[in-house]
This record gives structure tokens, sequence and C-alpha cells, in this order.
């Protein structure tokens, strides 16, 4: 997958990736991102700053929560944290999906598939937050 700053994603090991922008779950987050405003744009004036506001904010803070993760890797459980929060940021999102269909602003099916970006973010999020030794920086011995 190439994304928009030229970055080729791939199945790299942790010790290959420099920038939180080479992440796959950070460019799946932006992705979902991307679709929620799209798909939001054709919400009714009146969800505006109630559903519209808060599947947009939920959708963009997981991305925001994984670039500050990364830049927090010296200490394991700050890390480990910030992704605790994006996890969050991720179920809130898959929530007002299931609002949207229910309103009947959203198709189900479209609300399926973005519910299963959504859980694949979540498994890649999980995974790192379970194995963060592979991630955390580590000091190097005098």
């Amino acid at each position: 997958m190439k994304t928009g700053n030229g970055i080729r994603s791939t199945a790299a090991t942790p010790a290959r990736i420099q920038f939180h922008w080479q992440l796959e779950v950070y460019q799946l987050a932006m992705e979902g991102s991307r679709e929620v405003f799209q798909l939001t744009q054709s919400f009714p004036r009146e969800e505006l700053y109630s559903l519209t506001d808060q599947i947009r904010r939920s959708s963009r803070s997981i991305a925001a929560q994984l670039a500050e993760a990364w830049r927090r890797r010296k200490y394991e459980a700050v890390f480990v944290n910030k992704l605790n929060e994006a996890e969050g940021e991720a179920a809130e999102t898959q929530v007002w999906l299931q609002h949207a269909v229910e309103c009947q602003y959203l198709p189900a099916i479209r609300a399926r598939e973005l519910h299963r970006l959504y859980n694949r973010i979540l498994g890649k999020l999980t995974k790192m937050g379970n194995e963060p030794e592979k991630w955390v920086l580590r000091s190097k011995p005098d």
C-alpha cells in the first residue's frame, strides 16, 4: 500500500519503522477517518454538533493517539496507555457507526465494511499493546 506521503507500507518489523506514519495501523486509521469524513458529509444538518462531530472526532483521534504513543515509546507504560486510548477511540467510532445505521443515515452494508476496518485497527493496536517490548525504545548500556 502506498500512502500519500510516498511511504510504502510493508510487513516491516518494528526495528525498520522510524516514524509513526510508517505503521500500517496508522495508515489504516487515516484511511478510516477519511472515509468517515466523506460519509458524514451527507448526515443531516441537525446532527452536525452531535453524531457527526462525535464520529469524526473519535475516528481522527486514533491516528493522533498513535502518533503520541510512538513519540512516548521511551516509557513502556505510557506507550501502552496511549495505544489503549487509541483502542477506545476505535471502539467508540464503531458505536457511532451503529447509531448512524439505526438513524438511517448510513447504509448497513457500508457501516459493516467500516466496522471491519476498525476491527483490523483494534486487532493491530491490541497486538502492539500486548507486545510492547517489540516497540519501546531501550536505553543503551553505558
